[in-house]
């Protein structure tokens, strides 16, 4: 492995934080995919990355050839360039949505909404395709983007299983049974509605890249029902935590199809916290409030880095190759530095962290974070997939737009190690327009009233002069 590939991994790493891993999904109650099809794939030198496609790009072949029986394997130069843009994209929608939360706290997964979003884009055409792939900051293009997401989701499942003989010590004077010392399941998920044509292809390629075979449901006759068994399946595939992914405005009879992605991640530290050396420390907020919390305390050797004032520390987690990155901005400068961090910025500042003995307090929390990614996406530039002139016509013939994007993520940090879970859908309505028109009645027109199942004209009319109204 490349070192460049090797610290671009470790720098999204930092940022996923964990929540990153293998694909899948039990078995699709019904399926509506085609007989998976075996072509040979472009070699990966064959291919060339830009900036960010422009809408000629979209003219090629819109579905990559597929091998589903593979492992795929990418150029590692490709991966690393999409790796780093997940990570900006992730620092994006930080600055989007912590000028549109209440909330002072955020905690959402980067990941789960890439992965959810990228099965979108696989049917997203013309404009529309060009939009998500700026604001979803996909470098690659479509016969590589795909298999990039199923490569790393490949790389993750292999993180998960060497993870799962993994011994850790236990807390301090702790004799309860601590569980698994690495744990973290990924599922993807396609919901779509009974008799609805979607295109072959698209289906194919959720199935072959993303573990997501489609299930029926019936949106139109009962969207209560699909909505709650959706749910039902984020939250059996997140230990719970996820329980109310689609709220009850989300799913209505005009719903075609719903993409899920929902991911759980449970790890202990490497080296973990002493429950006897928490106690109640101060807590100063952005606001200058102070608060009394329970704060864990820890010596240790990790990664640290200051500069400028900034300080960083890496904690591992059991695993060896998972861990998570703290950064404690000069004190009054938070939302300086917040506004100013990049992936470039943070690349620095992990490449300048040395072995040292840290004295660490750091405050056991818990964060639930809820939210429609909706206005997000838009002020990133994803607009069209919103509105009736959306272009989603990989997936079907049908005119189709993204209706939502809604967003569920639980995270919980004690002296053990931390809990998380996420879950994200995107949400796709059927159009009655086709198309944006415009129509002003400033001149003279006809008009008449119908029985419309007679087809009977009750009332005929004109009107050529309104100067005497």
């Amino acid at each position: 492995m490349s070192l460049r590939r090797r610290e671009t991994l470790a720098l999204s790493g930092a940022f996923l934080a964990g929540l990153a891993g293998c694909t899948g999904s039990d078995d699709p109650q019904t399926t509506g995919t085609a007989t998976d099809t075996t072509s040979d794939t472009s070699t990966p030198e064959e291919t060339t990355t830009e900036e960010s496609p422009g809408f000629e790009d979209f003219d090629a072949p819109p579905f990559p050839e597929i091998d589903p029986t593979t492992d795929p394997e990418l150029a590692e130069d490709l991966l690393a360039d999409q790796i780093r843009e997940n990570v900006g994209f992730a620092l994006d929608l930080l600055a989007v949505l912590r000028d549109q939360q209440d909330d002072p706290n955020l905690f959402y997964s980067p990941y789960s909404v890439s992965v959810t979003l990228a099965m979108t884009y696989a049917g997203a055409r013309e404009e529309t395709a060009a939009e998500m792939a700026d604001a979803l900051r996909f470098v690659l293009d479509r016969q590589n983007l795909h298999p990039a997401f199923s490569s790393l989701a490949a790389e993750f499942e292999r993180r998960n299983e060497d993870g799962e003989d993994t011994d850790a010590r236990t807390v301090s004077g702790d004799d309860e049974d601590p569980g698994p010392a690495f744990e973290f399941t990924t599922a993807n998920g396609v919901w779509g509605q009974e008799g609805f044509s979607f295109r072959e292809e698209f289906l194919d390629l959720l199935d072959a890249y993303y573990g997501a075979g489609l299930r029926l449901a019936d949106f139109r006759g009962d969207p209560e029902a699909a909505r709650e068994r959706i749910n039902s399946w984020v939250a059996e595939r997140t230990e719970g935590n996820i329980e109310d992914l689609l709220p009850r405005d989300a799913i209505d009879q005009a719903t075609r199809l719903v993409l899920t992605n929902a991911v759980y991640f449970s790890a202990r530290w490497e080296i973990p916290f002493s429950e006897d050396e928490t106690e109640e420390r101060t807590f100063t907020a952005l606001d200058g409030s102070t608060a009394r919390v329970p704060t864990m305390h820890n010596e240790l050797k990790a990664n640290y880095a200051e500069i400028d004032g900034h300080q960083l520390v890496e904690l591992p987690y059991a695993n060896g190759e998972t861990s998570m990155v703290v950064v404690l901005p000069a004190a009054g400068e938070f939302e300086t530095f917040e506004a100013s961090l990049t992936v470039d910025r943070l690349a620095t500042m992990l490449d300048q962290t040395s072995r040292a003995q840290v004295t660490l307090a750091l405050p056991k929390f818990e964060v639930e974070s809820s939210f429609s990614l909706v206005k997000a996406m838009t002020n990133l530039g994803m607009e069209r997939a919103f509105g009736p002139s959306a272009d989603l016509s990989g997936m079907s013939e049908e005119n189709l737009f993204v209706s939502d994007v809604v967003h569920q993520s639980f995270v919980s940090v004690d002296e053990r190690g931390t809990e998380a879970a996420a879950a994200t859908a995107a949400v796709i309505a059927e159009s009655a327009l086709s198309k944006r028109v415009e129509m002003t009645v400033d001149r003279p027109f006809l008009f008449y009233i119908r029985d419309r199942p007679t087809e009977t004209p009750l009332f005929v009319g004109r009107v050529t002069d309104l100067s005497g109204e």
